[in-house]
């Protein structure tokens, strides 16, 4: 998944909105992969899993 999507706003968001389609639950999630690194989030509570995705994320979204 790139970091960042055409419009330049992070692809990694907080929250989805309504609306939104969902192929899977964070529980199902066990990788998240960007050109900035890999997540795994397999095991991690909440505040575990944010702080794995912000290293991940791109540097002017961190």
């Amino acid at each position: 998944m790139c970091s960042k999507n055409s419009a330049g706003e992070s692809s990694i968001v907080p929250f989805l909105t309504d609306g939104s389609g969902v192929v899977a639950t964070r529980a199902h999630v066990h990788y998240v992969v960007t050109e900035y690194g890999i997540a795994y989030l397999f095991g991690k509570n909440i505040r575990q899993r944010a702080h794995a995705l912000i290293n991940i994320a791109h540097p002017d979204f961190r």
